[in-house]
């Protein structure tokens, strides 16, 4: 009887051990779904930046301030009559 015990209790390691540590057990899991979080919250990082460059392209295509602004902040670029200013803060 002493030995049946010992066997129930082997096969009961056995079946633990793969339910924790197998293939497919329950900390395999637990890093699938610590992966998932980590690139949900990637993916909504990466929707911010495409809805905000979408929306610059789109600004770009549509309107002539878009452009202007573009011009003067990227380029250094003036209008005619304008008179430029640069400011050096110390």
């Amino acid at each position: 009887m002493r030995w049946l015990t010992g066997i129930f209790l082997l096969l009961l390691l056995l079946l633990q051990y793969a339910l924790w540590f197998g293939n497919g057990g329950l900390l395999r899991v637990w890093q699938l779904n610590q992966a998932v979080e980590a690139q949900r919250v990637e993916n909504v990082r990466l929707k911010e930046r495409n809805d905000a460059l979408e929306a610059e392209v789109r600004d770009l295509k549509q309107g002539l301030e878009a452009i202007e602004e573009r011009a003067r902040s990227d380029l250094g670029m003036i209008q005619k009559g304008e008179t430029f200013f640069q400011v050096i803060e110390e």
